[in-house]
């Protein structure tokens, strides 16, 4: 059956029943963007419960790598669940985890030795990388930039600066954070700032950054950027984090985004494209500044042996093949909405690396105002039509397909969003 295919107008009878009972049940944190209830995905094919296909540029917010339900994957994780669903690896060994951490040791840029500490998200990772660099450096401050996004809990929460409203009424923060803009404008605010008026350089623990701002808009930085603030770093024993848990496992055409400018991390985080969809993350550290004693850290379920085994077939599958996929159909994708970018002045910039790529709208005012109000009218009119994006930043929508993405689904992608862009602002 053709993909997308929509046979009832969302939402169809099910998936309000569905929807209905989402909202007698599930607390209102969730912020859903539009009333999509899935019951199947296959490849880059997500069914709802009413019969319709989508086709997904959303992967699960850049989650689903290997696409949905993989084969490889899947039997993987059935191996595993045969075997034992859990057995906790803070007070136990494992074979899973324990070839999952050589495995990623070995992937994690530059030539350094690591260790690895598995976690079940991103934020959990960035969680342990701020408690790892205030233990190993014995300092307190942490710097981190306007834009970020590095997760909800309070400690992650502190480091973000995406939108006022993640951090709003949560407060107390933690203390000693600081925030700068993201770029070249920033690095210059470290030196000519914040060590000369807030903290001596030798107070800092880390600085913390995203190769590429994901939530806070596909934001790639200038090609200096990261080397220069490698070069702060190393000139001040500060610990260089990097957040590449929306960047990493082939996303950018690269198995990791800071690899596009020949930056080692002293500590990496990762998550999302990790495991095809299970609960995974992880904080690769080099070795010499891993020197937590046992106890000072641990998870119960951190590198759940189910998780590890799909992590283990996902990256065999993203080293075989799809980090490839990502670089050529992500240059052939972001040259085809680039295109649409010379005929429709809506678009104030298309932007991004390998299969993460922003396009941004601005209203066509003498200020170039960011336009959210069209870009959400976008991404549903796109969802009724049967293509799944969505969006961030202040006003740009993200495609972030699967790995596996063809350049012939990357051609229906934009014929629907170029068909929707027409009817919206013509």
């Amino acid at each position: 059956m053709k993909v997308p295919h929509i046979k009832i107008k969302p939402p169809g009878p099910r998936a309000q029943e569905v929807i209905d009972r989402d909202h007698l049940y599930t607390a209102p944190a969730y912020g859903r963007v539009y009333p999509l209830v899935v019951k199947e995905g296959k490849g880059m094919a997500i069914e709802d419960v009413d019969g319709n296909l989508y086709l997904d540029f959303t992967a699960g917010i850049a989650v689903a790598s290997t696409g949905h339900a993989h084969p490889r994957v899947v039997q993987a994780i059935e191996e595993q669940a045969r075997r034992f669903l859990h057995f906790c690896g803070s007070d136990f060994y494992y074979a899973p985890m324990a070839e999952l951490a050589e495995k990623l040791c070995r992937l994690a840029p530059g030539a350094s030795p690591k260790k690895v500490f598995l976690t079940n998200s991103g934020t959990e990772a960035v969680e342990a990388a701020i408690k790892l660099a205030r233990y190993s450096t014995r300092r307190t401050h942490l710097i981190a930039f306007l834009g970020a996004f590095h997760g909800r809990t309070l400690g992650s929460l502190s480091l973000t600066a995406s939108r006022s409203s993640h951090r709003a009424h949560f407060g107390p923060l933690l203390p000693d954070v600081h925030h700068v803009p993201y770029g070249i404008e920033g690095v210059h605010a470290l030196e000519n700032e914040l060590f000369l008026h807030k903290m001596r350089p030798d107070e800092v623990a880390a600085i913390v950054v995203e190769p590429i701002q994901g939530e806070g808009g596909y934001v790639v930085p200038p090609s200096d950027f990261l080397g220069k603030l490698k070069k702060i770093c190393e000139r001040y024993g500060i610990l260089l984090v990097m957040d590449e848990i929306q960047s990493g496992f082939g996303r950018t055409g690269k198995m990791f985004a800071c690899e596009h400018w020949g930056v080692e991390p002293d500590i990496l985080c990762v998550a999302k494209g990790i495991a095809s969809g299970l609960p995974l993350g992880a904080m690769i550290a080099r070795s010499e500044i891993s020197t937590w004693t046992p106890g000072t850290h641990g998870s119960t379920f951190g590198g759940n042996p189910v998780a590890c085994a799909a992590a283990l077939a996902t990256i065999e599958l993203i080293e075989n093949g799809l980090v490839r996929n990502a670089a050529e159909v992500g240059a052939y994708l972001k040259k085809r909405l680039t295109e649409l970018k010379a005929a429709y002045p809506v678009i104030s910039d298309v932007r991004g690396l390998g299969l993460m790529i922003g396009v941004e709208f601005a209203r066509q005012d003498a200020a170039r105002t960011p336009d959210a109000k069209l870009r959400d009218q976008l991404i549903l009119r796109a969802f009724e039509k049967g293509l799944l994006l969505l969006g961030c930043g202040e006003s740009t929508i993200r495609f972030c397909p699967p790995l596996i993405v063809s350049k012939g689904e990357a051609d229906t992608a934009v014929e629907i969003f170029a068909a929707t862009l027409k009817e919206l602002t013509q």
